[in-house]
C-alpha cells in the first residue's frame, strides 16, 4: 500500500546530507514551509545549496536556516530586504555565496529541471552583469542569453490538502514555486494543513500529481497554517 506520511518533519528530513541543493518554496511568507525547515535545522544538515525566491524575512524560516550557519550558497531573485538582516550579515562578511537569479528566470529554470529541458534562451539580463560569462544568441534580431535548469536534491514545499499518495491541492498564492519545485527535485517532501482519503480531492484542483511528490508531513492541530 503506498503511503507517503511520515509523522514528523525529522523523519521527513533525517537523511539530507551536508552539501545537498535543497529548493524551498515560498514568496516572503506565503507558502514558506517553516515547519520543515524547522526539521531542517535540528536534522543538522550544512553546507546545503538553498533555492528559494529572497533569502529570509526575520528571524524564523529560511532566514533562521541562514543564520545558523547552514547554508553555503543561496540561489533567488531577491536577497536583499528590510529584514534580510541575516542575509546582509554572513554575504558581507565572506561566508554565504549569492547567485542573483531574475524571477521569471528562476522559475523558468526550475520548470526546466522538472520538465527535462536542457537549457533556454532568455532575452532577460542580456547586456546586464548577470549575462558574463554566459553564451548568447542573436535569434530573429533579438539578443538572447542561455540559462540552464536548476535541479534539486530535495524540495520542501508547502501545500493545503494532500492524500497517502501525495497528491496536492493549494490555498491561493501559497501555490507560488510549490509545483515546479516538486518537478524539479528528487526528493520532494511537502507539509500540509490536512491529510484526506483517496478519493476526497477533486480531480481538477491537483494541481501537483503524487509522482512528483515522496513524503508529506501534516501538520498538528495546534498549528497554524498560513
Amino acid at each position: 500500500m503506498i503511503n507517503k506520511i511520515f509523522a514528523t518533519a525529522q523523519t521527513a528530513l533525517a537523511d539530507v546530507p551536508d552539501g545537498a541543493t535543497v529548493m524551498i518554496s515560498g514568496f516572503g511568507g506565503a507558502g514558506m514551509p517553516s515547519e520543515l525547515i524547522d526539521g531542517l535545522i535540528a536534522q543538522g544538515a550544512t553546507d546545503l545549496t538553498v533555492v528559494n525566491n529572497n533569502a529570509g524575512n526575520g528571524d524564523s524560516g529560511l532566514a533562521a536556516l541562514i543564520a545558523a550557519g547552514r547554508v553555503r550558497k543561496i540561489l533567488c531573485s531577491f536577497p536583499r530586504q528590510v529584514d534580510s538582516w541575516h542575509f546582509d550579515r554572513l554575504y558581507r562578511a565572506g561566508k554565504l555565496e549569492l547567485e542573483l537569479v531574475p524571477q521569471g528566470t528562476l522559475a523558468e529554470r526550475i520548470r526546466a529541471a522538472g520538465a527535462g529541458v536542457g537549457g533556454f534562451f532568455t532575452p532577460t539580463a542580456f547586456g546586464t552583469r548577470l549575462a558574463e560569462g554566459k553564451e548568447t544568441r542573436n535569434i530573429d534580431g533579438r539578443d538572447y542569453v542561455l540559462e540552464y535548469p536548476i535541479h534539486a536534491d530535495y524540495a520542501l514545499i508547502k501545500a493545503d490538502r494532500a492524500d497517502r499518495w501525495g497528491n496536492l491541492v493549494y490555498r491561493k498564492t501559497a501555490r507560488n514555486f510549490a509545483p515546479v519545485m516538486a518537478a524539479a527535485a528528487r526528493c520532494t517532501v511537502v507539509q500540509v494543513r490536512e491529510t484526506v482519503e483517496l478519493g476526497a480531492l477533486d480531480p481538477e484542483s491537483i494541481v501537483t500529481p503524487g509522482i512528483f511528490v515522496q513524503r508529506v508531513v501534516r501538520l498538528t492541530p495546534m498549528r497554524k497554517a498560513a
